[in-house]
């Protein structure tokens, strides 16, 4: 069984619970420890202890033993008694213990569909909406495109959307404590529904600003559907996590992250695809695929979910005093600004308008990239960070990743502005794709690793009481820069330089600029962890090492 904190109190000489420390191929074991207020800990080895190969600690626990990072220690609190599971004498497998000690295999599968049924419920809801979110962007950006708007008006038609991300995550706390995450869902589908709907009344005789002031009301309740939804899609897999089950939920969640990112990928080639046809039959399928996912949400969660005590919530709380919370944050809204600034209304006008592709081409080529996009960003713990030991990352790595962003922007900018290939309109449509697949696809590898530490960061800074807020806070910020970016590389686009090529080439240069303000930015967070690695034994940046009573300490950066 789990040891109990008076157990270890005791004097426990094998309390069952053991942490593998790994560095340069040599592992170290450690006991539990008891630290105040009865939290079960393991203390970091020293560095001498791994012999003479120099780099950040890899840390594996025994089959269940889910623990907490921090800089100095990993730790956990005890289970209530009836949730102790029983420890296994060899390292994980990466397997859930199943039944309890005594639970009938009825009982036992009850207890499973109870616990993972809200997540499955919300999951597919929020997965429906993904692909509804992305289709109808490219529905009304090709649409307003073929009735004869520019760039500049199309990005006021997604002003108010990205507005009103930034006033719902700035609530987003508050609404879901209040609310419960089943209320926040159906308004969230319902508003959906509702902006669908009002998509259907546009009409081909009206003026210019009659249309921009209609879709933007349209696009207005899209943009509060979208974080609605979001709130409960982020939040549930917390709410309905059992203490003994978080491996199998980590890695089910991962696969939700990478399969939500790839289905809004789908979404923009269904928008586009389906708009060539017709646009009343475009909206119809995304009205027909949110009616799919309503009657579960209404019937199969409770609404209880997600809903706690208001008592006590101000909202001075939502804005965070936390220092480094609040400087990831602003970095946060340069690094979005960054890519906003050329992909969601100037990439597709340039595709259209000066290399000719057709709408469904152009549809696809969003798509592909916000499906790279998202899978790099789901798999880039694995696949990139912890083969270059930069795990759990910091705020150097963060600031790293930025720096190495740049490269893309200044290709880009660079050929745009110079290269004689993309000086006249639709000729050499091969070398012109050729450069901007290359440039944005780049792109798209190295800001997901950047956006997959910035989400790992926002968590690790966030004060445990206040985290709703602190994450709604810090993603308020993420859609102020989207917000930003849209708007300007609206205005760049249209009215920078005697064609749209310069216009384009503008908007690279100033993503350019947004990246080493968002590194600058980084740099001055105030975090203990100052080290980086690039490799096994090889540091960019050594840790930072601090004394305490017992001597050194292992910073695990």
């Amino acid at each position: 069984m789990y040891p109990s904190a008076g157990a270890l109190r005791e004097g426990c000489d094998n309390p069952g619970l053991r942490c593998r420390f790994s560095l340069g191929g040599k592992n170290v074991e450690v006991p539990a420890e008891v630290e105040g207020g009865g939290i079960i800990a393991c203390k970091a080895p020293k560095k001498s202890e791994f012999g003479e190969c120099d780099g950040p600690a890899v840390v594996e626990v025994y089959d269940g033993d889910v623990l907490v990072l921090t800089d100095e220690y990993l730790f956990r609190k005890p289970l209530l008694a009836d949730e102790k599971p029983t420890l296994s004498s060899s390292p994980s497998s990466g397997r859930d213990f199943g039944a309890r000690k005594g639970e009938s295999t009825r009982d036992y599968l009850k207890r499973e569909y109870s616990a993972l049924k809200p997540f499955v419920i919300i999951s597919s809801s929020y997965l429906l909406f993904t692909i509804t979110d992305g289709a109808v962007r490219m529905i009304v950006l090709l649409h307003a495109y073929t009735k004869g708007f520019d760039s500049f008006q199309v990005a006021i038609m997604f002003s108010l959307y990205e507005l009103a991300g930034v006033v719902t995550n700035l609530l987003a706390g508050i609404m879901g404590a209040r609310w419960g995450i089943k209320s926040t869902l159906i308004s969230g589908l319902t508003m959906q529904l509702a902006g669908l709907g009002m998509l259907f009344g546009w009409q081909d005789d009206w003026n210019q600003a009659q249309a921009i002031i209609y879709v933007t009301a349209a696009q207005t309740l899209c943009g509060i559907a979208k974080d609605l939804t979001k709130l409960g899609g982020k939040t549930v897999t917390k709410l309905v996590t059992p203490d003994e089950k978080h491996g199998r939920l980590f890695k089910l969640v991962s696969f939700i992250t990478g399969f939500k990112n790839s289905l809004k990928g789908a979404g923009y080639f269904l928008g586009a695809a389906l708009v060539s046809i017709s646009y009343y039959l475009a909206l119809g399928v995304l009205c027909g695929l949110i009616l799919l996912a309503l009657p579960w949400a209404l019937i199969g969660l409770s609404a209880d979910l997600g809903k706690t005590s208001s008592k006590g919530i101000k909202f001075s709380d939502i804005f965070s005093k936390n220092q480094r919370l609040n400087y990831l944050s602003l970095a946060r809204f340069f690094l979005f600004g960054s890519r906003d600034l050329w992909f969601e209304v100037p990439l597709p006008f340039f595709l259209r308008q000066w290399v000719g592709l057709s709408r469904s081409v152009v549809g696809a080529f969003l798509a592909v990239w916000i499906i790279v996009y998202g899978q790099v960003q789901s798999w880039s713990p694995q696949l990139i960070l912890k083969p270059l030991h930069q795990t759990p990352p910091n705020k150097m790595t963060a600031a790293l990743w930025a720096i190495i962003n740049t490269s893309c922007p200044i290709f880009l900018g660079f050929f745009l502005q110079f290269s004689p290939i993309f000086d006249t309109a639709a000729v050499d449509k091969g070398a012109m794709l050729a450069v901007i697949s290359v440039g944005l696809v780049a792109f798209a590898i190295i800001f997901a690793v950047n956006s997959s530490v910035h989400s790992y960061l926002v968590v690790r800074y966030s004060e445990g009481n206040k985290l709703a807020t602190n994450v709604g806070f810090y993603y308020m910020s993420n859609a102020a820069g989207r917000l930003v970016g849209t708007l300007v590389s609206g205005a760049m686009y249209t009215y920078v330089g005697s064609t749209v090529v310069y216009g384009f080439a503008s908007c690279f240069w100033l993503s350019l600029a947004s990246l080493v303000i968002a590194t600058v930015i980084t740099l001055f967070i105030k975090d203990d962890s100052k080290g980086i690695s690039c490799g096994p034994c090889l540091h960019c940046l050594d840790p930072a090492v601090e004394e305490d009573a017992g001597g050194e300490v292992v910073e695990m950066a």
